[in-house]
């Protein structure tokens, strides 16, 4: 053996200070007490996006689920380890394009169900916490297979009819970013062990494995992406955690299947609990539990700062100091330069603050133009705008619907009233709000002469773009503007075909933004390409869609074994 050994490395054996492999550990040692996952092949690929052609396959299944889903209210109820469970507080999930029409019944827990479910988690955990990496991840790619084949059309259905998104933006939610997640987490997991502790001594075993955190998490999910709601449930479970999860009220449906479809793939009763509620009635039962591990949420700055100071104001309590994880929205740009393409930023422009009624977490709500390219930007959003269909989700020409509820359309309005009256405001082009029949907000372009007016600065989370028109010399003045205007920093993108100036936009918006587009639309991350999340007020920035994501969710333990026995306590210099 010591013949194989170089002489540079001679010097280090003899120091005991020598790096081997792990085969040449075992060879010494032994096999390790601790044994890490053996990593399995998966070939990670996105989810492929359908067309839903008329005539295709695909186009009529999804009919076929859409008119069911219309035509049955689905009874919900509240599941805690594997039992179903009704209350007297019910709930409705009612179409946000005809909110006459119900799709779901619902009831929200008490306090008594939340403890029962917190104590119904904290037993599953005993056994799941124990099942090899391997199992989990064959669960999840199992899952990966039924989002993609048998309950696509169903997923995409009750996305589109609960949650207001055309079929092309419930796609890429419902089916791709779904699977995408599923498989994505698996691999990412495995990919957690990459990393192994230094192994320098022979007789030294220095290993590291990740276990799931002690206690139970609560994820609080929202509205706009499906595919959410079942990250946030179902990712922490991937490393061996327990999970009470908070659906949202307008996305009960499509979070149900998700549910039900995990259940299919083998993930055990009482893993992941299904727990409807009142906001601070759970809000108060999983922040005053000794057992609270993490918080995953995704919502309103409001609600997640609530959450904080009630974790802070209860941190004696806690067995272990709870991890909060969120995502909080944004007030996101596009810059556009003097030097970009009018068409690519128009077109960009359109998707990314009119897609689903600009009610993604990194919708455009903010441009920046220079005063030598407004004509042309403004002609073009204008008559993009006119070409743009509102109507019902189940008709296929529809560009976008409706916003989610009530509550959400007399606050994006209470906006577009503001630009009605303020002097600075002007309303270029849309403005037309109608909730007869549905929660229907025309996408609305603002052109602002104050770049730091309300409308420019707070989330309004609508199919509202407001414009600043900037001299084309004040582009640093403008950069600067850009970042210090607003608390938030989740996405934005510059538009220029001018690198020096890509350059110098790139190093100075550095923190505005978590994910940074350049001559690319803010909207439109996908897993394991883009990973998700911003700073400041947007959040914990812990980026969904990556290995990194993964860390939140597990407690660490470095393990040392040793071969040697000691002999003597005292050390060399101590000897006369």
């Amino acid at each position: 053996m010591i013949s194989s050994i170089t002489k540079s490395t001679l010097h280090l054996l003899s120091t005991k200070r020598l790096y081997v492999g792990k085969s040449f550990l075992r060879c010494l040692s032994g096999p390790p007490i601790i044994q890490e996952p053996v990593a399995q092949p998966i070939n990670l690929v996105n989810e492929p996006i359908l067309d839903y052609f008329k005539g295709s396959s695909e186009r009529s299944l999804l009919e076929d689920a859409l008119q069911h889903r219309q035509s049955t209210c689905e009874e919900i109820p509240i599941v805690i380890a594997g039992k179903e469970y009704w209350t007297d507080d019910v709930h409705y999930q009612t179409m946000p394009s005809n909110h006459q029409k119900k799709i779901a019944k619902f009831c929200y827990a008490t306090p008594e169900l939340l403890q029962k479910s917190i104590s119904a988690s904290l037993e599953a955990r005993k056994s799941w916490e124990k099942v090899p990496l391997h199992k989990k991840i064959d669960i999840f790619l199992k899952a990966g297979d039924l989002v993609s084949t048998k309950y696509r059309s169903q997923l995409i259905a009750s996305t589109m009819l609960g949650q207001g998104k055309t079929v092309f933006q419930a796609e890429i939610d419902a089916a791709c970013e779904l699977a995408d997640f599923l498989r994505f987490n698996a691999e990412f997991a495995q990919r957690l062990y990459d990393y192994q502790p230094v192994n320098v001594d022979p007789y030294i075993r220095n290993s590291v494995r990740h276990r799931g955190l002690e206690g139970f998490i609560a994820a609080v999910s929202p509205f706009n992406f499906t595919a959410i709601g079942g990250n946030l449930a179902y990712a922490p479970a991937i490393m061996g955690n327990v999970v009470l999860w908070k659906p949202s009220d307008t996305a009960m449906l499509s979070n149900y299947i998700v549910f039900r479809l995990m259940e299919e793939s083998g993930i055990p009763p009482g893993v992941v609990n299904f727990v409807p509620a009142e906001g601070p009635t759970f809000g108060r039962g999983i922040t005053t539990s000794p057992h609270l591990s993490a918080i995953n949420f995704t919502g309103s700055v409001p609600t997640f700062h609530w959450l904080w100071k009630q974790v802070g104001q209860n941190v004696d309590r806690f067995r272990n100091l709870p991890r909060l994880v969120g995502e909080c929205g944004g007030k996101n740009y596009h810059f556009v330069h003097s030097s970009a393409n009018v068409e690519h930023v128009v077109n960009s422009t359109l998707r990314g603050a009119f897609e689903y009624s600009g009610q993604k977490c990194s919708a455009c709500s903010r441009l920046y133009v220079p005063s030598s390219l407004w004509k042309q930007i403004k002609e073009g959003l204008v008559e993009g705008m006119k070409q743009m269909k509102i109507g019902p989700v189940t008709e296929f020409d529809t560009f976008t619907s409706s916003v989610i509820d009530e509550r959400a359309y007399n606050r994006i309005a209470s906006y577009i009233k503001h630009a009605e009256e303020a002097p600075h405001l002007e309303i270029i082009a849309g403005g037309h709000r109608d909730k007869s029949v549905g929660y229907f907000i025309h996408p609305t372009l603002l052109e602002t002469k104050n770049p730091r007016d309300r409308i420019m600065v707070e989330e309004i989370f609508g199919p509202v773009l407001t414009a600043f028109v900037y001299d084309d010399n004040a582009v640093e003045e403008t950069l600067e503007l850009v970042d210090s205007s607003t608390s938030f920093a989740l996405t934005g993108a510059v538009f220029a075909e001018d690198r020096e100036f890509l350059v110098q936009a790139a190093e100075r918006l550095k923190m505005s933004a978590g994910n940074f587009y350049i001559n690319d639309k803010s909207t439109g991350a996908v897993v394991g390409q883009q990973p998700f999340g911003g700073g400041r007020l947007s959040g914990t920035n812990d980026k969904a869609g990556s290995p990194h994501y993964l860390l939140r969710w597990t407690s660490p333990q470095a393990i040392k074994q040793s071969f040697n026995h000691l002999t003597q306590f005292r050390y060399p210099h101590m000897e006369k």
